[in-house]
């Protein structure tokens, strides 16, 4: 636990993206979502994290049901996001974005708010609606305690962005082993800028979507021979929570069973020693030798395809596939694509790609999808 902001902050936070019964775009289990807050605030931890455009899930009602109705207000962080181009289509629809999510929360108050997703291809929408000076004139009104961005964008853009906004209070990046020397995502670079410029970070994606918790076989038998006791998990969010600078590392629990994981090992945190991080190191090495799709399914591609593609679900396919046993990826891939939308069904329109937080080339990989089982 370290101090911000005045205030003791655990190093793990609740994420509330992927909330149990969501999958697919449903609705929130609210009583099972209880319990899992319940755990958490039990154990100690208070940090929680929601967005505007997750409540295509009920994500920010959830925290309202869940959190706030039941818990005194002081007891808790709630962090949510404002997202300039997914949440409307004008400056008025971006900043009715806050005073929505106070209405869905009933928190009355943020105490971290976010400028959601910042990258190349929308932020010069962020400057356009003049949200950077919005989130400070809300901050001054007490609707904000403390204002930072998401961020999934290139290093250049990271620095141009701290350098034009000093009084930004946090960053939010995606941190993980994977990802550390990726060039796609740049999770180094970026941690390094951020920390140049003297900004706490608050780790997103430490899990990479739900893929470390279920790595390939060889980093599997890694973690296993050096830790048998250990979850997979719990390499990818000790390795985040172990940098200097984290606030908290959010971790997007979907069921009861992963928050008790979670717990295990978070409750009572203790950093990565050496031996710990020469056999992270080994892991990664391994996984820079393989070919697997860097997808999070966090779905921002999937409501505007006009196909109506099911692209993560059929990454995952393909993943399967490639690094199991292809006939299991095969049955995944007709699960998943069973109601319409095949990869061969894709018109390259290019919708998908520019909402991608990961850059990936989804076109073509759709091309090498259809290839593969259409």
């Amino acid at each position: 636990m370290s101090e911000y902001f005045g205030k003791e902050i655990p190093k793990l936070g609740f994420g509330l993206m992927r909330l149990p019964g969501t999958a697919g775009g449903g609705n929130p289990d609210i009583e099972e979502t209880k319990k899992m807050v319940d755990l958490f605030m039990d154990a100690g931890l208070t940090y929680f994290d929601t967005a505007f455009v997750y409540d295509k899930g009920g994500s920010e009602k959830a925290a309202k049901q869940a959190l706030v109705e039941r818990y005194p207000r002081e007891s808790f962080q709630l962090a949510t996001k404002l997202h300039a181009t997914m949440g409307g289509n004008s400056e008025e629809e971006a900043k009715q974005e806050l005073f929505t999510s106070l209405e869905r929360t009933g928190a009355g108050y943020f105490d971290f708010y976010l400028l959601h997703s910042l990258m190349t291809t929308n932020e010069e929408k962020y400057s356009e609606y003049g949200l950077w000076d919005f989130v400070k004139e809300m901050k001054d009104k007490g609707y904000i305690k403390h204002y930072g961005f998401s961020f999934h964008g290139t290093p250049e853009l990271l620095e141009r962005l701290l350098t034009e906004h000093p009084d930004v209070e946090f960053v939010q990046l995606q941190i993980n082993y994977a990802d550390w020397e990726n060039p796609a995502i740049a999770s180094r670079t970026n941690y390094e800028i951020a920390r140049r410029h003297g900004k706490s970070i608050i780790v997103m994606e430490p899990v990479k979507g739900g893929i470390l918790a279920n790595p390939p076989k060889a980093v599997a038998d890694l973690f296993k021979a050096a830790n048998p006791d250990a979850s997979f998990a719990s390499w990818a969010i000790r390795y985040a929570a172990s940098m200097d600078g984290i606030i908290t590392v959010l971790s997007g629990m979907s069921n009861t069973a992963q928050m008790e994981d979670n717990l295990s090992y978070m409750r009572d945190f203790k950093p990565l020693s050496a031996d710990e991080q020469a056999v992270i190191q080994k892991a990664q090495d391994i996984l820079a030798a393989g070919e697997s799709i860097a997808c999070t399914a966090c779905r921002y591609c999937v409501d505007g395809c006009p196909m109506n593609i099911p692209i993560p679900d059929v990454f995952r396919a393909m993943n399967e596939a490639q690094t199991f046993d292809f006939d299991s990826g095969k049955r995944r891939y007709e699960r998943s694509v069973s109601a319409g939308g095949r990869a061969s069904d894709c018109v390259a329109c290019g919708q998908c790609e520019g909402a991608c937080p990961q850059h990936l080339p989804i076109i073509d990989l759709l091309a090498k999808g259809a290839e593969m089982f259409d």
